[in-house]
């Protein structure tokens, strides 16, 4: 059931995308969407004038002819080594007009690998590696996801390459973008005058030549093949390079001469070559892509929505990696224009994304000790949130100055519907060396103590009705070569929370005496657990069985080879009844988006014995998604998304005391008969 009357702002005010989006506020207005405003853009925008998309005049060959230049812009062209690559490229794509061309001389190569052929193109069609993961957190990469079949199951794929070079084709069939799988393609020497949107599904190309076409434009969606290295489009009829490809942050060469292109690309390409072109798309642009439909509030159960009683007992959650700041950096997110990767930006998009979920309590990851000082509980607390925040365990050795840059896990409350009875740190590392079943393991000492990461595991009293709540909020090592630690540390987290509980279970309200008597926990794990954080763990990882089933054998894939004590001795086990909020509408898509890597990593778990799932937070439009290559953009300010849950606290049955049996006298006397 879905109620699009969703209360999850995804767009900044006007005042705060002015401060920090280029050119806003100046002349030359640029339409936007609404609840941006009516952005402004447009005179510090180095590429086609401001905000002109219509450019004239340009750059050319024989067919377009190049418009007068001076002498120094002459000299420019004849001294510049990137204007120099272009020519060179240009005259080889000229004399591969021919049929299948590239097809050929790759033939040639294979059958002879010591021969030395000229590649028109400039490029050797075998030279391409498959493309890295640089923000891969667990589970396969993205180039190995798009060769899974309908089964999950990986398929081999012997030809990566297609050439449909010189054929005169004047369309290309839907069909085609169907071969997910392409990491070069070559449509050159034909007859198209346009190239279908649906040519960004093939994200895993890395050689597009269209050269020597028709095209008088190139679609936006361009912008999603991100492991493009060198696109060719020499010798068509195009006016303007649309901003999208600003997020081709790999790519090394693009070929454009023979085009009726602005001066302006030109300039940049001769002075600073392909590089410096793609920044200036980037960064700017006239205006940002249209924000996504809200995300949908679905709703479970709201039979009890009436019930005084069970709406007290009622809370929402929040989970969300937010990106801390010295993570966001260019090299790691090329693709996102500079300024949506600024802190100042994206930390008021981050809050007021927290404070339209309206959440009772919040779970934040990376987050640094200085945003949580000086900014997150600062306004958090005028909302009537409180706070714990622990950074890393690295912080123990660092200066003052450089702990605050350390982040860490942050966990707020409402101080309006909760108190916090009482908290704890847990320290991976120092955990790890403190059990006796650990000591003298190598691999606790190579693999798990060099992870610095944290948990803080509070514990949360209703005001008005007394149930209590356990609450963990961790972030999980990201490497997934370290899958075994990925384990390890769920592991000593549930063994944790297992020992706080029972020490919980009798610890004393701090309700006013006359209020109502509050729930009796007759067993800790009676009491109801949440565990939010950032897993890094995919839904196929040992780190979801152990939480979803409560064990996982010593044998298991992830613990192979290892040795962890008793963890790997007996086995490993937990008796908290768990479930994942989201498992009960299969997952969301991604919690996690980038071009590297996109799946599901974040959770928020919960016990089923104690709580009751009744609302959750739906997945980001698909139609976005579409043409957005990857987070923190505008409207999404961190590679994560924000999870949110509702619940509601299971009434516990009341404990009736059993009279005594009846006693019609004379028992003692009967019985010693």
């Amino acid at each position: 059931m879905m109620n699009p009357q969703s209360h999850r702002g995804f767009m900044p005010q006007q005042n705060i995308a002015a401060k920090f989006m280029p050119g806003f506020g100046q002349q030359h207005s640029q339409h936007v969407d609404q609840s941006l405003g009516h952005v402004q853009n447009g005179a510090n925008n180095s590429i086609g004038g401001g905000h002109q998309h219509n450019l004239s005049g340009g750059f050319g060959n024989g067919n377009y002819p190049s418009p007068q230049h001076t002498a120094s812009t002459v000299n420019l062209q004849s001294s510049s080594p990137h204007w120099q690559e272009q020519h060179t490229l240009l005259n080889a794509s000229r004399s591969s007009s021919e049929p299948h061309h590239h097809a050929r001389q790759a033939a040639i190569l294979n059958k002879n690998s010591s021969a030395t052929v000229a590649v028109s193109g400039g490029v050797n069609p075998n030279t391409y590696n498959p493309p890295t993961s640089q923000n891969r957190k667990d589970g396969p990469p993205a180039d190995v996801q798009e060769l899974r079949n309908c089964d999950g199951e990986i398929e081999r794929q012997d030809w990566k390459a297609l050439d449909l070079g010189g054929q005169g084709l004047h369309a290309l069939s839907n069909a085609l973008f169907a071969y997910t799988f392409l990491d070069k393609l070559y449509i050159n020497h034909n007859k198209l005058k346009r190239l279908p949107g649906a040519i960004g599904k093939l994200k895993l190309l890395q050689l597009l030549d269209a050269s020597s076409n028709q095209l008088t434009e190139l679609p936006p969606e361009l912008g999603m093949l991100t492991n493009l290295r060198q696109l060719l489009v020499f010798d068509n009829k195009l006016s303007v390079l649309p901003f999208e490809l600003g997020s081709l942050y790999k790519l090394e060469v693009v070929g454009v001469e023979g085009n009726p292109l602005e001066d302006s690309y030109k300039q940049i390409l001769m002075k600073e070559g392909t590089r410096s072109l793609i920044m200036n798309l980037r960064d700017n642009s006239p205006a940002i892509p249209q924000p996504p439909v809200e995300r949908d509030w679905i709703i479970l159960d709201d039979t009890q929505k009436s019930n005084p009683k069970a709406e007290a007992d009622t809370f929402q959650v929040v989970c969300y990696n937010i990106l801390c700041d010295k993570y966001a950096t260019a090299s790691q997110y090329g693709y996102a224009a500079s300024w949506t990767l600024d802190w100042g930006y994206r930390k008021e998009r981050i809050l007021n994304q927290l404070l339209d979920s309206k959440a009772d309590i919040i779970c934040l990851q990376e987050v640094d000790a200085d945003s949580y000082d000086e900014y997150f509980i600062r306004n958090l607390l005028q909302a009537d949130y409180n706070g714990v925040h622990q950074p890393k365990s690295r912080a123990k050795t660092m200066s003052e100055s450089e702990r605050k840059k350390v982040d860490g896990c942050a966990t707020f409350y409402k101080t309006t519907k909760y108190t916090m009875l009482d908290k704890h740190i847990l320290d991976f590392s120092s955990e790890a060396i403190q059990r006796e079943d650990f000591k003298r393991t190598a691999d606790i000492f190579n693999r798990v103590m060099p992870k610095d990461n944290i948990a803080i595991i509070t514990f949360l009293e209703n005001i008005q009705t007394g149930s209590k709540l356990v609450v963990a909020n961790v972030h999980i090592t990201w490497d997934p070569q370290f899958r075994d630690v990925k384990l390890v540390q769920v592991a000593m987290l549930l063994e944790e929370i297992h020992r706080l509980a029972a020490k919980w279970q009798k610890k004393e309200s701090s309700r006013d005496p006359d209020a109502p008597p509050a729930p009796q926990y007759v067993e800790h794990t009676q009491i109801p657990l949440l565990i939010c954080g950032d897993f890094n763990s995919i839904a196929e990882s040992g780190v979801y069985e152990l939480l979803s089933r409560g064990q996982i054998g010593k044998d298991h894939d992830d613990l192979s080879g290892r040795v962890y004590g008793n963890l790997t001795r007996d086995g490993i086990s937990h008796p908290f009844p768990l479930k994942s909020s989201y498992s009960n509408v299969g997952e969301l898509k991604f919690t996690n988006y980038t071009p590297g890597f996109t799946g599901v990593i974040d959770y928020i778990w919960y016990t089923t014995n104690s709580l009751n799932v009744t609302g959750l937070l739906g997945d980001v439009d698909d139609k976005y998604l579409a043409t957005v290559p990857g987070f923190p953009n505008a409207h999404f300010p961190s590679d994560h998304i924000l999870l949110q849950a509702e619940f509601q606290v299971k009434p516990r049955k009341e404990i009736i005391k059993k009279p005594p049996p009846p006693d019609f006298g004379g028992g003692n006397s009967s019985r010693n008969r």
